[in-house]
């Protein structure tokens, strides 16, 4: 009696390593296509954004999570209404609502927001927000005016200026944790 295995059943153990081998390498190659894709879609493309502080209160709240559209500004530029993200200060972002746009004119008198001489209706706000009073301001070009949904409680343009378009992340799109939250915001 030889103690060798027949000659088929070596090349079948051989075959199944084989294909083991080749299972485990399927693996992590899409794995590592999973992560590449994850790091270019958020890098470049959409980005999850903690909602913190009272300034959006009438729209969303602090603890809700947004997913912010970076890429829509490389495509075209802002418009009223939207909200969006940007850099504010050093290792911190707002999230506000754009108001105005470059080389228009902003004020709030007698609780009513006016672009360029005008009331804007502003469908978004509670019926019993306030705005308070400010002075006419012209928005310089390369520059939004934004302005946080709580208007007695924003840290927003009346206090920081205009925002440099540059500085803005993207758009917030999508209020998707908690779940009694979710909405879209545009």
């Amino acid at each position: 009696m030889s103690s060798f295995a027949p000659r088929s059943e070596r090349f079948g153990k051989k075959r199944k390593s084989s294909s083991r081998k080749k299972q485990i390498w399927d693996w992590i190659r899409a794995v590592a296509l999973a992560v590449v894709l994850a790091v270019i879609i958020r890098s470049f493309i959409f980005e999850p954004f903690n909602v913190s502080g009272p300034s959006m209160r009438e729209t969303m709240h602090t603890g809700d999570l947004v997913i912010v559209n970076k890429l829509i500004y490389k495509l075209r530029d802002p418009k009223p209404g939207e909200v969006v993200v940007f850099h504010a200060i050093e290792h911190k972002d707002y999230i506000k609502r754009v108001i105005a746009l470059p080389g228009e004119t902003v004020e709030a008198k007698n609780n009513k927001l006016m672009i360029n001489g005008k009331i804007v209706e502003e469908p978004y706000l509670d019926e019993n927000t306030r705005t308070l009073d400010f002075n006419l301001r012209k928005v310089p070009p390369g520059h939004v005016f934004v302005l946080g949904d709580n208007r007695m409680d924003s840290t927003d343009s009346r206090v920081i200026g205009p925002v440099p378009i540059k500085e803005i992340i993207g758009r917030a799109d999508l209020v998707y944790w908690p779940l009694r939250d979710f909405k879209l915001l545009w």
